[in-house]
Order: structure tokens, then sequence, then C-alpha cells
């Protein structure tokens, strides 16, 4: 293909598709109906003709919502009186020969109502003919011919609605049209009800292409229309008007022309569309057999009026020449239909295997876009319309451009969109889809959520050589839920059970439905890579509960179907089972929920990264979050906070030693201030998932198949390459890449410093549109994948968003110049907002007795202790050295949230030995907040807060172990966290705030509900 033809293409890679507005699609209807008739022909219709039962079954029938509702008036003074008191979209009334009066009363009508449109009904007679020449210039809109048969209702109901619609559906947004020329009453009042049916009966086509109803309801809503001429002025100013988008022409060739009747009218329509397209679709009809002969010379095709087959001949023609139906493959050489398809996954199927001599054919009549457009498939029609023939140099070329275009537009299509799962239909096109008729979970909502604002703001390709999406997911619904804790009776069971293995093992030994099964296979036929089965809880990251990392989320590598069929399936039982351990009752416990209210979806999603040796994982994982509750130097609270991590996400979300960085300050990280910081400060280990099958096994630890690997055990793995530098020992620097001999140190330099990923600028924009569109601070996680083929673009796959919550109403201030002696603790890093004046008991960890070996002792002495609050319905105070929550041991007390959930404030205290920076981005730290915990971080030693450890140790202690002291004060402490600067401090007991508050704190304080939330 040479320079010229290659320049007339539209370039793939970059076209954009349009959404079409199928909402803003018959914007006009007709919901009611005045007849005007006498109380015998009412009846008539009524009683025998039953027209509201046939009008509302042909509408169920055909699929159709809203039919028409119809009253009745006896005289034009009723219709006009029942016109003032109720809006009507239609008036239809009677006409015949024996009484002009009627005539008189559509006049009255028009008259009044001048914007209804009226038709009439009538005995069609030539003296009629003569009284509607003569008098009805712009009265009654439409006469058909009654014979009794209520059909023709519809087709006046429908006919009706196209005109009021066309010039904005058609020419505005691509709808295809039928132009019918015919001024015989008696034919057209019998071709219309035909063609309706038709087009009614291929709207049920264009529903096979929606993803789910709503979208199939809306397609419904780009069903070709009918437009009626019945002189040639006006049916060629229909055809100038609307050219572009019509399918065809049925035009009968006896009518007027010039103000005369004409014999010769039809003929010279078709001689005007022939000299603009020798290959539109034009079908003549006449009364007249001789006429055959010139329609076929005139390359048009005939139909005889008085044909014993009228109808049948009319819907075949138009099912073949106007693109309705089946689009069928024919071979010009071999006189043949090659292939027959139905929608467009059968249609992009047929195109790889017919002959280039069909493609060709097809293509020469610009049949492609002609066959989408009456399937309102617009948006690929329209790129199909501004490609012709003679653009491509050899048919090939054609079949590949088509196949291409075919597979962008259904990517596209199904962005933003949660489909219905079907697995006779699913394929690799389908990003998001749902099994089952229930919700989807809170994870579920959110990524549908992602889905739906990614393409809103038209993020997907946005940034050069980065595809930003979703992974594709297919969500197993709550119903699924529902009904496989019913069909086993297993409620009654977890009830009573207190054992996590118990549960599991009851659940693994029940099969889920069959259909869901079934399902599950489809969907793993169509995946290439490993899956991640994920809880989508209904309580699951709401905007007041998001019960993060509370339930399981199982991963599977990819193996033969059979087993690994075998492997989601049990994965999904597990994920259920999950909702039941004693974890999770305890956090539905605390927040006053009971087990028959949470339901939970189950997400399959593939994994995003790539296989390196035995294991599978992205270069990046990362959290990241619209607030950052620890602004350091320049960095400001608004302009947010991530940590990113190389391997799976299990090291973020567990507290793991991962890299902190602002999006609005990349270059500024603190961790790589120093090269030995840089050394000391950076990941040393991550998570991969282990590729053998059999490492996956039925368990209570989702984490049972997932590899922890050092750093230097990855030294050939090809992805360090992209976010790892070298440690040169002997120089003591940081030199960029892995080229250098020395230790490998993961500083993300390439993405952060020298920009080879725009990762920065993806989570400032994330972050800013995601806050904007939930209208609350919000956290998200994410992987991205850089180790693609050449050419093909890097992946960042947004995985989740959440609700952050914090309250921000109260103001609350520390008083003015206090000192920091009166207080217990003092912080000036400390997370959240309010007073609290509630809380007597306080617990702390015995820095004498503290050793990092032995956090795990502590964290059950602290879960002794935490039952005794909960049992006594009371909060306190909690002080330990290091993270609180985190996974590694070493680097803090790795506690879960159950054994401290009774704790309202929390403060993290270093050591001189043992000194953790603040822990954000992970499960842990989201339930802090979110259950509205005050989080303090103190370094005394460091000069950073106040800690009167003396003074604890001088109170008596109500309980005290190896590792433990409890206190209980008399009176209530006070507690201020100061939000809008980050500092607060736990006072000393009997401190009295109003002496140390200036008078205009006091209405606010007294104010204030006990918590100082609101």
């Amino acid at each position: 293909m040479d320079n010229k033809i290659n320049n007339r293409l539209p370039d793939l890679k970059t076209y954009k598709f349009e959404d079409v507005a199928f909402n803003r699609l018959m914007q006009n209807r007709i919901n009611n109906i005045l007849i005007v008739c006498s109380n015998y022909d009412y009846y008539m219709l009524e009683e025998d003709g039953r027209i509201d039962e046939r009008i509302f079954n042909e509408y169920t029938d055909l699929n159709l919502r809203y039919p028409p509702s119809f009253t009745h008036a006896n005289s034009a003074r009723r219709a006009i009186k029942m016109m003032e008191a109720n809006k009507f979209d239609l008036v239809i009334t009677w006409l015949d020969i024996g009484n002009y009066k009627a005539f008189e009363t559509s006049k009255q009508i028009k008259d009044a109502f001048p914007e209804v449109p009226i038709a009439a009904l009538s005995l069609y007679s030539s003296e009629l003919r003569k009284k509607l020449k003569s008098g009805n210039t712009g009265i009654i809109d439409f006469v058909f011919h009654w014979n009794g048969n209520v059909d023709i209702f519809l087709a006046i109901i429908k006919l009706t609605e196209d005109r009021m619609n066309a010039k904005y559906d058609i020419n505005k947004i691509g709808v295809k049209a039928i132009l019918l020329v015919e001024d015989s009453l008696k034919f057209y009042s019998r071709y219309l009800p035909i063609i309706y049916k038709i087009l009614m009966k291929q709207t049920r086509s264009l529903m096979s292409e929606g993803l789910n109803e709503h979208r199939r309801m809306m397609l419904m809503r780009g069903r070709p229309k009918i437009l009626l001429a019945t002189d040639y002025e006006n049916g060629i100013g229909l055809f100038k008007k609307y050219k572009h988008n019509l399918l065809g022409v049925i035009s009968d060739v006896n009518y007027f022309k010039g103000g005369k009747r004409n014999p010769k009218a039809g003929f010279a329509f078709l001689k005007y569309v022939r000299k603009l397209d020798r290959y539109f679709p034009f079908l003549i009809q006449s009364s007249n057999i001789e006429n055959k002969k010139t329609a076929l010379e005139l390359k048009g095709k005939f139909l005889y009026k008085y044909s014993d087959t009228l109808g049948t001949d009319i819907k075949k023609y138009i099912t073949k020449y106007f693109s309705f139906g089946d689009f069928e493959f024919w071979d010009p050489e071999q006189k043949k239909i090659l292939a027959k398809v139905k929608d467009l996954n059968s249609f992009q199927k047929a195109l790889s295997i017919v002959s280039l001599e069909s493609i060709k054919y097809h293509a020469q009549r610009s049949e492609y876009s002609k066959w989408l457009k009456s399937r309102a498939l617009f948006s690929l029609a329209n790129l199909f319309s501004k490609v012709e023939y003679n653009d491509f140099e050899h048919p090939e070329e054609i079949r590949d451009f088509l196949i291409k275009a075919i597979k962008l537009y259904r990517i596209y299509q199904s962005r933003g969109v949660i489909a219905n799962f079907d697995k006779n239909k699913y394929d690799e096109y389908l990003g998001f889809a749902r099994i089952g008729e229930g919700a989807l979970g809170g994870k579920g909502r959110g990524l549908a959520f992602i889905d739906s604002f990614l393409k809103r703001h038209k993020l997907f390709d946005k940034y050069k050589d980065v595809f930003i999406s979703i992974p594709r997911t297919v969500v197993l619904s709550t119903d699924i839920f529902d009904e496989f804790i019913e069909k086993h009776d297993l409620i009654n069971f977890v009830v009573q059970s207190n054992s996590d293995e118990e549960i599991l093992n009851e659940f693994i030994s029940k099969p889920l439905p069959k259909w869901v099964k079934n399902d599950i296979e489809a969907f793993l036929n169509v995946i290439k890579r490993p899956i991640a089965v994920r809880s989508s809880s209904v309580l699951e990251d709401s905007h007041y509960q998001p019960f993060a990392g509370v339930f399981a989320t199982y991963m599977i590598p990819h193996s033969n179907k059979k087993k690994m069929l075998k492997m989601v399936c049990n994965a999904v039982k597990s994920v259920i089972a999950s909702s039941f351990y004693q974890n999770s009752k305890s956090y539905l416990e605390a927040t006053s929920h009971t087990i028959e209210e949470d339901k939970m979806a189950v997400i399959l999603q593939e994994l995003t990264g790539k296989e390196y040796g035995d294991v599978y994982y992205p270069n990046i994982s990362g959290v990241a979050r619209s607030i950052n509750f620890y602004p350091i130097g320049n960095e400001k609270p608004n302009e947010g906070i991530a940590n990113i991590a190389l391997g799976l996400g299990e090291i973020i979300v567990g507290g793991g030693q991962t890299l902190r960085f602002s999006p609005y300050h990349p270059k500024k990280v603190l961790q790589l201030s120093s090269p030995s910081s840089s050394q000391r400060d950076t990941q040393k280990y991550f998570y991969g998932l282990d590729l053998n099958p059999d490492s996956y096994k039925v368990s209570t630890n989702e984490g049972i198949n997932k590899k922890k690997i050092s750093i230097r055990a990855a030294k050939n793995h090809n992805s360090l390459k992209f976010v790892a530098s070298t440690y040169d020992l002997q120089n003591n620097i940081i030199k960029p890449g892995i080229m250098h001999d020395g230790i490998r140190v993961i500083t993300f330099d390439n993405v952060l410093k020298y920009g080879t990923f725009p990762l920065p600028e993806i989570l400032q924009e994330l972050l800013r549109i995601g806050q904007r569109e939930m209208r609350n601070p919000i956290e998200i996680e994410f992987a991205i994948n850089l180790d693609v083929p050449k050419g093909q673009p890097r992946i960042f796959s947004f995985l989740q968003i959440r609700p952050i919550v914090e309250s921000i109403e109260n103001k609350n201030e520390l008083p003015k110049n206090f000192n920091e002696k009166d207080t217990i603790i003092y912080s000036k890093s400390a997370l959240g907002n309010g007073t609290y004046d509630h809380i007597k008991d306080f617990v702390y960890v015995k820095p004498e007795t503290f050793n990092s070996s032995n956090t795990r002792q502590i964290a059950s002495a602290v879960e002794k202790i935490n039952k005794k609050f909960l049992k006594k319905d009371k909060q306190y105070i909690l002080v330990g050295p290091g993270r609180w929550g985190s996974s590694d041991p070493w680097l803090g007390i790795p506690v879960i949230w159950p054994q401290i959930s009774a704790a309202k404030i929390i403060v993290e205290a270093g050591l001189h030995d043992f000194r953790i920076d603040p822990s954000q981005g992970t499960h842990f730290f989201q339930n802090l907040t979110s259950f509205r915990v005050g989080y303090f971080t103190i370094n005394p030693f460091l000069n950073d807060g106040f800690f009167d450890l003396d003074y604890l140790n001088n109170q008596k202690a109500v309980y005290e172990d190896e590792y433990l002291r409890h206190i209980t004060f008399k009176n209530p402490l006070t507690i201020i966290i100061e939000g809008k600067d980050n500092k607060a401090a736990i006072f000393k007991e009997n401190f009295n705030l109003k002496d140390n508050t200036e008078t205009k704190n006091e209405d606010l304080l007294d104010d204030l509900p006990p918590d100082g939330f609101m």
C-alpha cells in the first residue's frame, strides 16, 4: 500500500470511539392517546378489537416498554375539554364519507392544539380523497385505511414517534431509516404494520449486542425508523435530508410530481438515486406488472402489489437488502453463502475465514457499515463509513483492518460496563462481568466504579505507551453466596462453630451450584494468567465501616484447566467461609452487625505481572492516598502519599518495608536521603506467587502459596532492572541501575527520579479525580507491569478504591501556650480529629522489658487485656514501641485488629534503638482511621514529641505482667487531637481544660459529642 493510500485510513492505534447517547434517543414518545369517534366505533374497538389488551400484548411480545393508554371522546367539544385537562400526545379520529363532521372535529382540535399530531382512520373512498385534498391543509397529519385490524394502531403510534424524533436521532446520532413513498391509503396502511413488525423483530437482534439488560434496552432505542412520503417532492426532500442514514427506499411508481399525477414518478426517483449510488437498495412496487422491466433495467428490485404473497415478499426483501437479520457473506465466484452471522462476535470470527472475493464484494457495496448501523452499532459503523474500498491496495488489507477495528471497538464497548456473564459468549474482549443477579459487594462496586470513571475521563490511554485499566474481572454476586449457604444449610453450623479450620473444611466439602461451576469454567477457558480470588463483602470498603483486609484473598497459578477449575472452586468456597471466621465475627460484633447481615460476593481477577523463574509478580505494587497525614518537608496534606514495593502488594498491606513518596515530590524521598539510609531503609524482600500448582492447598492461611523472596535471591530476575539501583559499599554511593557490582537497592529511581514511567503524574490525576468523584478522601491500590514485549504498552492496573473516613467537622484546638509537662503524651504527628473526655484506662508496653524478639508474645498479652475491655464495653489508650499491626515482628508488634479493637487511642513510641517511621497504606492503618481511632507517633529521644514515662510508672497499676502495665485513673483523661495541624496531647489527670482554653472554644467543646466526632 502506498503512502497516499495509507494516509487516508484512520490510525487504529490512536482512533477514539465515541459513546452513543442512546439515552437521548426517542425523547418524544406517545404515552397518552385520545380516540375521537362515536360510542359505537369505540365499543367495537374495546370489546371486539380489545385495543388496550392487543396493544399491550404487542408491546410485550416485541420487548417494547411503556405501552400507551387510550381515552375516548365522542365529540369535538368533549375532546377539547379533555385535552385542556390532560396531556395527550396523539389524537386518532374516524373519517367516513357519511359523517363530514368528523373532518370538522379534527379541524377544531388542530386549531385548539396545533402541536398535537392527528391521525385519521377511514374506510377508503375517492370522495374522501377529494375532501382531504381540498380542505386538509395542515390539519390531519396521517390518514390510514381502516379494515378492522388493530395492528394499524402500532404502525400509527410508531410512525408518529419516528417523525417526532427523526431530525435528531437520524442526523445527530446516526439512526438508520427506511423511506416509503406511497400515496395509496390502502397499500401503505398494509405495508406499515408489516414493516414495523419486521423492525421490532430486528430490534431483538439489537439486544444481543447489549452487554447487560440496561444496555440492551438502550440499544432498542436505536432501531431503524420509517419515513412516509406521499408525493415526489416530499420523497426527494426526505431522501436529501437523511440520505447518509437511509437503509433503502420503497416506492410506488404512480404518484404526484409537480402538482400532477405522474405515472413514471417512481422511476424518476430511482434514476435520481442511481446517479448518486449504483448499489443503493431501491424497491419499486406497483400494481402494473409491466413496470417490472423498467425497474430491473434501472438496477432496482420489483414487487407486484397484487401478489398473493406481497407481505412475505416485502419481509424477504427488507431482510436481505436492508441488512436486517443475519449478515450473509456471499462469494460472487462460487455463487454461494460462505457464512451467516448473528452478532458482532460471530461477524468478527467469520471475517478471518471467508474468501477474499467475499470480503471485496461486500466492501464495494459498503454493506459492513450498513449492517452495523441496522444493529445500532453506530460508533463502529461510523468508522467503517469513513473508509472506502479504494483506500486499500489489496482485499487482505481490508480483512485485517476490519478485524482490528472490531477488536478495538469490542474492548472499548466493554469498558465502564458491568456485563452479564454468558458462558456461550464470554471472550477476551470483556473486561468486567457479573455472574448472578445479586450485589457486587464493596470491592466489586469499587472496581465497577473505577472502570466507569476511567472511561468517562478518557484515562485508559491518556499517557503515552501506558494502558490504565482494571484487570479482567468476573464477580460472583451475593445470590451465589445465598444459594450456597441455604442449599447446604450452613448458617446454623457457622453460628455454633468457633473453629476456623472446622468451618473451612465443612464449606470445602460442599459443591458450588453446577451453573456457577460451568460459568467459572468458561471464564478459565479465556484467561491466560494466574488469578486472584478476592472477597467482596457488602460491608467491605463502605463509607463508614470498610472491613479492609478482614476477609480472604487467594491466588491461583495458571495450570491445566481441570486442575485450575478445582483450585478456583475451592478458593471461592474458602473466601465465602472466611466471612464466618472468628476474625470476621469480631469485626461484625465491633460494628454492631450480625452474621446474617453480611453477604459475600467473590471476585475472580487476572493477576497483573509476569513470570520470573518459578514465581509470578508485578514490577510495582502500590497504595496511594489522597490525604497525607504525615507530611514531610514541602509536602502538603492534600497532595496525598503513596507507598510502593516490588512484588505482590502483600508487603504493603501487611506493613512491611516499602518506599514512601509524595506524587508531587517524587524526587524527594526521605528513605533515599543518604546512601546509608537507602541501603538500610528500603525493601529487603518481596512476595511472589508460587507457580507450582501443588503449592496451593486448601487453608485458612491465604498466603499459603506466596513465596517470600529476598532481593539478593532475585538477582537474576529481569524485574530488578526496572526498579533497582546499586549500592557501592566501597565508595558509599548509590549508582543508577543494576549494571554495576554491589548490593541491589529497591529505589525505583528509574521511575521516580528519571521518569521512565509517569507514575507520579498518573497518581496525581487518579487521586484528584477519584476524590472528586467520591466526594471524600480516598485510598487506591494498584499494580504495574513494566516488563512488556516491545511495542506494547506498560500496564497500570487499578485494583481498588475506597473512601478514607476522616472527621473534619470539628476544628479542635490544643490550649494556647500549654506546658508539655501537663501532658502524659504530646505528639506532633497525630492522625484524627476530636476531643475525648471519657477514657480512664491506660495500657503501655514496658520499655525496660521490650525486645524485638518477643513482639509476638506481647501481641498475645495485648489480646488478653483487650478482651477484658470488650467484655466491659470500655475503651483505653494503648502505647507501645514500633509499628502496631506490622506483619514483620521485627518492625513492631504484629497484632491484628480484633486484638486491639477496644483501643480508642493508639501510640507508636520510638525507643533509642528502635525508631520506626509511621506506617501508612496498610489494611491495619485503614481500619484505624475507619474506626476513628486516634493514632500518634512519637520519638522523644529525637525531640519529636513528649512522653512522661515516669508519671505513668509512679501510678498504681491495676494489672501488670512481664510486658504490659495497665493503669486506671480515677477521673477521665482529656485527649485533644488537632486534626488541621496533626498535633495531639493526652493531658494528665485533673488537668482543667477550661482554665487553659480561651472563651471562644468553650461553646464548641460543650457541643461536641463524647468522642469528638460528628
